[in-house]
């Protein structure tokens, strides 16, 4: 673009300007004429061409060829320069600047001291970038060069390039090569209050340029809709949600008077965030069925022939579905295709707000084919459009379905630029998924009977199939968890010490028990408050003296199993402070920092008193000494403790999942509260006090030889944040739980015996089903990943060839280079997505 000059009356301005061709008489007059660029406002005096066959009729087409578009058609004496319109497109889309703001941005490029002097060209402003929108549009999606056919519905809108689409991006004999799950659409529908829309005073002048063209419907055949729905009590219009207080649908008894539209809901894939054209519907009185429904079909039937699976997920589903049938048999603007099969699901995070019984029905996480998706996209969807909301709130009508348009449209097109990155990161997220999922599964399956896998995974198939109720297999089903009675029975039977036999082994089984006293000691230590009394220090002293003398007759018997080996070490067991923190937590007790050492007249105190086992010597100088032997048994003793302490802690986590579950978290009063509190730390004590046992007899097998591989794979370490409650007892419809897996302790051999126990039985079939769910979601993600890859690549070439069509059927040259331009624009992009996906894709 040259720089503008004005051009003073009289001048003959094509004197220096041969290669102009016009004809100027010598009596014609300029006419001012404001020019709106980039750089500010300008008013120039223009001479209108003269030459034969041209007219004033014609002033504007002459301003069209000068890259200037004008106000009007009549007479123009105001014009935008191409530029200028582009950046203001720009700026709208990216910045999300409004008219007002982005022609004052003008008034003080042109006029920084005196910005009012300039001229206001807002409201020609606001008109002339509705048409060139509306010509580029057109112009992009090649109504420029098809002039004999007019745009449809949704023919102004860009849709996903991963997504499968029957005649676009997939084979001719698709249905010969796919699996009915892999082609399933996936949709994700949700409203936003926040793009409201006021009342217009005088909606006849409104004009429309694109109404239904692009991603709102058309106007007249959705209000036909609205007008010929049901609203009566059978079909449950204005029923109020029978689920959680969902504010959604009852908003839809609410009124606006001031509004026309309450807000908008839209329909996108959920996979990637696309919107789907002809499917933004506004709302009148809050999010009604009858306002979802008609989006949700358009997507349906929206490129979409003989797929028969759609997944709707709608953070109310659970009530949506409920009359949905009714709904399209009842409405004739609404239809489906035939053999037409609806799955509803409930975003992730919105789940976790729902009943409990909606998490089994409605969970992406037990929906086959539902790959790993959140179906919360919408929400990164609507927060640009949130900028843009007070702007369009009071608009005219069809200029704000434009706008809404406009905005969609381009972000389609910046997740289609992305597109090839996007599924780059969920191939690489998946492949993690599947290592991060399969190998626990497997080792889960590994430690159960398989009779009773076989009967859950019978249950499995039947409920995919069938679905509703048969997905309650997700849920625990015991009817009577264990009573609190039960509860502390089992804790205090699983305390009881095994039988001493004679010779060396009861020895060391003696040993471990006096290890066992020392660290209960040791508790009853860190548990004395500040203030003790004498009776509660004499208690602590009679209980050090009793274990003082077990330890000292337990020496004796080692000096003469010896056989007058010095017996100058032992060993020292010092607690770890992270499994302590119960009996910290205790109200009745806190831990004491004053000095005890008076209670014992300077001795050692029996918790800390040395004692000497075999693991008390390395591996090595028991060879020497000969006492290797005597080592072997204790490993074996020590091998059974850490199995032992594995499964009391199993089953101390499951009681305390009872707890949580049965009692503390619907205790009705004070009392029951607090003693559910009491008994839930109880168990945290009996834990811990199991962890700090497996600590001593894994700290033991190291030094007795075992070699570090059984170390880092078998008895691995226990680490605090494994020792939560499990939260697929207490915590069944939470959100984030794709890449859950269980503790490995929970998968170890021995576990089977667990299954004796009819709450344990229960509590491992729920988490091996939702193990094989969340694998089985993981190894759906990289397949459809692989297939949208070669998905997106199709549709690039798609593009290209239509592209390639036009530029051939095309007559004149311009037309020509537009579409030879977008067909090296399809190449690149196809090229591109090839040459990153060549090494994942099917």
């Amino acid at each position: 673009m040259h720089d503008w000059e004005d051009v003073h009356e009289g001048v003959d301005w094509t004197e220096n300007n041969p290669g102009v061709n016009t004809f100027t008489e010598p009596t014609s007059t300029t006419t001012p004429l404001i020019i709106i660029h980039s750089t500010g406002v300008f008013i120039h005096n223009v001479q209108w061409c003269h030459c034969p066959g041209s007219s004033v009729h014609q002033q504007h087409l002459h301003l069209l060829k000068a890259r200037l578009f004008p106000a009007s058609t009549s007479r123009p004496r105001t014009a935008f320069t191409f530029d200028v319109l582009d950046h203001f497109l720009i700026d709208a889309l990216e910045c999300k600047t409004s008219a007002m703001s982005f022609f004052q941005k003008l008034r003080r490029l042109t006029n920084n001291a005196f910005p009012d002097s300039v001229p206001d060209r807002y409201r020609e402003l606001m008109r002339a970038s509705r048409q060139w929108r509306d010509l580029m549009n057109r112009k992009r999606f090649g109504f420029g060069h098809d002039t004999e056919v007019n745009p449809g519905t949704g023919d102004l809108a860009l849709f996903c390039a991963a997504c499968p689409q029957p005649g676009i991006n997939m084979p001719v004999d698709w249905q010969d090569h796919y699996e009915s799950w892999l082609v399933m659409q996936r949709y994700v529908v949700d409203g936003n209050f926040t793009a409201q829309h006021m009342n217009m005073k005088q909606p006849h002048l409104d004009v429309t340029l694109s109404d239904g063209l692009g991603y709102m419907v058309t106007d007249a055949d959705y209000q036909a809709h609205l007008s010929s729905a049901k609203e009566t009590k059978e079909v449950n219009i204005y029923q109020r949600s029978s689920c959680s207080n969902h504010r959604a649908v009852n908003a839809a008894n609410t009124n606006r008077s001031n509004l026309r539209a309450t807000g908008v809901a839209a329909t996108a894939c959920a996979r990637h965030g696309c919107f789907v054209p002809h499917t933004v519907v506004d709302f009148q009185k809050g999010e009604r069925h009858m306002n979802v429904d008609y989006s949700i079909c358009n997507a349906i039937n929206y490129h979409s022939d003989n797929i028969e699976t759609s997944l709707i997920i709608y953070d109310i589903g659970c009530q949506w579905c409920i009359h949905f049938k009714d709904h399209i048999n009842n409405s004739p603007g609404l239809s489906l295709p035939e053999k037409s099969q609806i799955l509803t699901g409930v975003g992730k995070f919105h789940l976790s707000a729902h009943k409990l019984p909606c998490f089994a029905r409605f969970s992406l996480n037990f929906i086959e084919g539902a790959g790993q998706v959140d179906g919360e996209i919408m929400e990164t969807l609507w927060a640009p459009f949130n900028k843009i909301s007070p702007t369009a709130r009071s608009m005219s009508q069809y200029h704000r379905q434009e706008i809404l348009d406009d905005h969609m449209r381009d972000s389609n097109w910046k997740k289609m630029v992305g597109i090839v990155r996007t599924l780059l990161k969920k191939h690489k997220r998946a492949v993690k998924g599947i290592d991060d999922t399969k190998l626990p599964f497997d080792e889960l399956t590994h430690t159960l009977d398989p009779e009773k896998i076989a009967i859950w995974e019978k249950d499995e198939k039947m409920a995919m199939e069938l679905r509703g109720d048969h997905l309650d297999i997700y849920q625990l089903k015991i009817d009577k968890a264990p009573t609190m009675a039960e509860i502390r029975l089992t804790l205090t039977e699983s305390e009881t010490s095994d039988i001493e036999r004679p010779g060396s082994i009861p020895w060391i089984i003696q040993g471990i028990n006096l290890e066992d006293s020392q660290d209960g000691l040791r508790s009853d230590v860190r548990r004395l408050p500040h203030d003790a009394t004498a009776t509660q220090k004499a208690a602590l002293q009679e209980k050090r003296l009793k274990l003082a003398v077990r330890i000292a007759k337990f020496h004796e018997i080692a000096d003469q199993m010896m056989e007058g080996i010095e017996l100058d070490w032992g060993t020292v067991h010092v607690d770890d402070p992270r499994f302590c923190m119960a009996e910290a937590d205790e109200q009745a007790w806190e831990v004491s920092d004053e000095d005890d050492s008076e209670l014992i007249d300077e001795e050692i105190p029996a918790e800390d008193m040395v004692i000497w086992m075999p693991s008390s010597l390395t591996h090595e100088l028991a060879n020497v000494l000969g006492l290797a032997k005597l080592q072997e048994e204790e490993l074996a003793l020590r091998k059974g403790q850490a199995n032992d302490c594995l499964e009391k802690i199993r089953l101390a986590l499951g009681q305390k999942a009872v707890i949580y579950r049965q009692y503390f978290r619907s205790a009705d009063s004070v009392w029951t509260g607090t003693r559910s509190k009491q008994e839930a730390q109880r168990c945290s004590l009996k834990i811990e006090k199991l962890v700090r046992s497996y600590q001593r007899a894994r700290s033991a097998m190291g030094r007795l030889g075992m070699d570090q591989q059984h170390l880092e794979n078998i008895y691995q370490e226990i680490l605090p944040e494994q020792l939560t409650v499990n939260k697929d007892v207490t915590e069944e419809n939470r959100f984030g739980q794709g890449s859950d897996k269980l503790a490995w302790f929970w998968r170890v051999d021995g576990a089977h015996k667990s299954q004796q126990h009819a709450w344990m039985d229960e509590f491992y079939r729920v988490n091996w089903l939702k193990a094989k769910a969340r694998w089985r979601r993981w190894e759906e993600e990289l397949t459809l990943t692989r297939h949208e890859m070669r998905w997106t690549i199709s549709w690039f070439h798609h593009q290209k060839s239509q592209w390639l069509r036009r530029s051939m059927e095309a007559m004149k040259s311009g037309h020509q280079a537009y579409g030879h331009r977008q067909v090296l624009l399809w190449q690149m992009f196809a090229e591109d997505a090839e040459d990153k996906f060549k090494d994942h894709m099917l």
